[in-house]
């Protein structure tokens, strides 16, 4: 969660407190500065012994980007360091738009890999896909290229183009393509549908500058559509903007109650933030799904939604990141985020979880499994509006605990790594769908054409099981086989994702995900909520 704060530097601020505090003021800045520049005399005088004299010859930028990260990981989990690329990336999704072909990369090994798209982006009009290798820009070979060059390379004004050439995996055959570069929209809420003739569904991924008006908008078509009760899918999300947290759960809360409130040592970080205006939707009955991976923002909604008694929670314990980061722009286009207060929900619950000194335990939290039944210490015991108990100490707990770590499933250890490798996203590639035209969607890779409505058949998963034996997977037999339903549900997610659309390949899930078939369950009581005396 990130609340952009604009620096001011530290001689401006002690010239504005002496002229307010007179000479006492003055001084203590003064004798400030003198401390602070001796601490800097020690930093510079280490920067330079390295500059000079280490063994080989280092970057500048790089060793002072490098000491202010050391220290910012000195104070918490969450306080971190941008250098510049990093930081104009993180300004792009939080805006939302930004030019050029509507894809994501990693280096590895040598090659440049796309990672995902953009629906609707030049990149996926073009049949680009998951997985596939970006082997030339223009004339030049991309092999041993950096992501940062690739970019460089491909991002440009509206309207212009830019030549690639890709390689798709089962192939050695090069795809050359001209793709037009438009203006590429980073939604945060990808999916809304109804579930049932009654029931919608709206998946928000993160919380950007454009989250409150995509939820406006998608509620908006879903009451069109006749909706009645509404299932609010946070899982997975890690959180986001402050501010349109605040407004996400305004829109199901009524005027002046409390959606959150935040404490820190700095002037004017102790706030309450309330409901502004009465909400659009505070009539129907609703459920909130997360899981481990749901932090910051979306536990500030799912802690206001449960506090006041407004909706079901159903899943897992959330992560439990209840730090408020504040955005800092530094030199050279660099950036920090530093952490600068907690926020505590509308029942005062602190859902920060500790953590140890090295953070390996807190960061590797949702690795591990969780106890639906694990005790609590009585001082952290809260009470909703309507006199429901809650407890601080760590994430948001459930009303209703459905293990589902991985897109609603709980499978083994095993098909955890199986997908953990891509495995699923990598069989992908031998679908395509019947009568696309579009430049790349033809591979000599595809061996099967699939229409929507398409099934994964028993051949399929004789098929994936050679496939996993081809990319030397050691298969655990008896955890194949009561991972079925997962690896079912898997391959037709990502063929999905590929050839109709991550709307059409969710609402598919739906059908078999056990979070989601729980929480439908439940509508009942979450209607009895609606009822409570607040």
């Amino acid at each position: 969660m990130s609340r952009t704060r604009i620096r001011i530097p530290s001689a401006a601020v002690g010239a504005v407190l002496g002229t307010v505090g007179g000479v006492l003021v003055a001084s203590t800045v003064v004798a400030t500065q003198d401390r602070v520049n001796a601490r800097y005399g020690a930093y510079t005088a280490a920067l330079s012994a390295i500059e000079g004299d280490y063994v080989e010859k280092l970057d500048s930028a790089q060793l002072v980007y490098g000491s202010i990260d050391g220290m910012l990981r000195t104070l918490d989990p969450h306080s971190s360091f941008f250098a510049p690329r990093d930081f104009a990336q993180m300004r792009e999704r939080q805006s939302g738009k930004y030019f050029g072909i509507g894809i994501s990369i990693v280096s590895q090994d040598g090659d440049v890999t796309v990672t995902s798209l953009f629906e609707g982006s030049p990149a996926y009009r073009a049949g680009i896909r998951r997985g596939d290798i970006i082997a030339m820009v223009g004339e030049d070979s991309a092999k041993g290229w950096s992501t940062e060059e690739v970019v460089k390379r491909v991002k440009g004004p509206k309207g212009t183009t830019v030549d690639i050439s890709i390689r798709r995996p089962g192939t050695d055959k090069l795809m050359p393509l001209t793709i037009e570069r438009d203006e590429i929209t980073i939604v945060s809420l990808r999916t809304s549908f109804m579930l049932t003739p009654n029931t919608g569904y709206v998946r928000l991924q993160d919380f950007t500058e454009t989250t409150d008006a995509e939820l406006t908008a998608a509620l908006g078509k879903l009451k069109g559509a006749g909706m009645q009760r509404l299932v609010l899918d946070l899982r997975d999300n890690p959180g986001g903007l402050l501010d349109q947290a605040i407004d996400v759960a305004n829109k199901f809360l009524h005027k002046g109650q409390m959606i959150v409130s935040t404490h820190g040592r700095i002037p004017n970080s102790d706030n309450e933030y309330r409901a502004r205006t009465e909400g659009t939707v505070t009539d129907l009955p609703m459920i909130v799904m997360v899981n481990r991976q749901s932090a910051s923002a979306s536990e500030i909604v799912t802690g206001a939604m449960q506090d006041h008694d407004r909706a079901l929670i159903v899943g897992e314990t959330t992560f439990g990141k209840a730090l408020v980061q504040s955005v800092y722009p530094i030199a050279n286009g660099a950036g920090l985020a530093l952490t600068t207060g907690r926020y505590f929900t509308p029942s005062n619950r602190m859902i920060q979880r500790p953590w140890d000194g090295t953070f390996d335990e807190y960061l590797t939290y949702s690795l591990r499994d969780q106890d639906a039944n694990k005790a609590h210490d009585p001082s952290q015991l809260k009470y909703t509006d309507a006199g429901r108990k809650v407890y601080s100490g760590g994430g948001v707990e459930p009303d209703h605990f459905v293990a589902g770590p991985v897109e609603g499933f709980n499978p083994t250890r095993f098909s955890r790594l199986v997908m953990g490798r891509g495995a699923f996203i990598g069989f992908a590639e031998r679908f395509t769908k019947e009568g696309d035209s579009r430049p790349a969607a033809q591979s000599a890779a595809a061996t099967h054409k699939v229409a929507p409505g398409w099934q994964v058949t028993d051949a399929m998963i004789d098929e994936f099981h050679k496939y996993l034996l081809d990319q030397r997977v050691k298969i655990d037999e008896a955890a194949f086989k009561q991972d079925l339903p997962f690896i079912r549900a898997m391959i037709r997610f990502e063929v999905d994702v590929d050839l109709f659309g991550v709307e059409e390949a969710r609402r598919n899930l739906s059908k078999v995900d056990p979070q989601t078939i729980s929480a439908l369950g439940y509508f009942d009581e979450a209607k009895g909520l609606l009822a409570l005396k607040k």
